[in-house]
């Protein structure tokens, strides 16, 4: 079995009307590794901005990053947290 890992994803999301969708579908394929899920519009820069903290292997964050990443208007980047 993979060692599993605790780790940091940051979204930002451009145009939200049009990647909500398929970003809430990704979230929802990989709810299972989602501990805690935060999200919130900085209107002064035009975007809004969800945190998760995950816990999985690595090839399940990799999975849940490379998905959203390919999503148009969307920016995402993961940190793992050290242990």
């Amino acid at each position: 079995m993979s060692e599993r890992h605790i780790a940091a994803v940051l979204i930002v999301v451009r145009k939200r009307k049009e990647a909500a969708p398929k970003i809430n579908s990704i979230l929802t394929e990989f709810g299972d590794i989602i501990v805690a899920r935060m999200g919130f519009p900085y209107q002064a820069r035009r975007v809004n901005i969800i945190t998760l903290i995950v816990d999985g292997t690595n090839d399940e964050i990799g999975a849940l990053t490379g998905k959203l990443g390919m999503c148009k208007e969307v920016t995402v980047k993961s940190t793992p947290a050290k242990m």
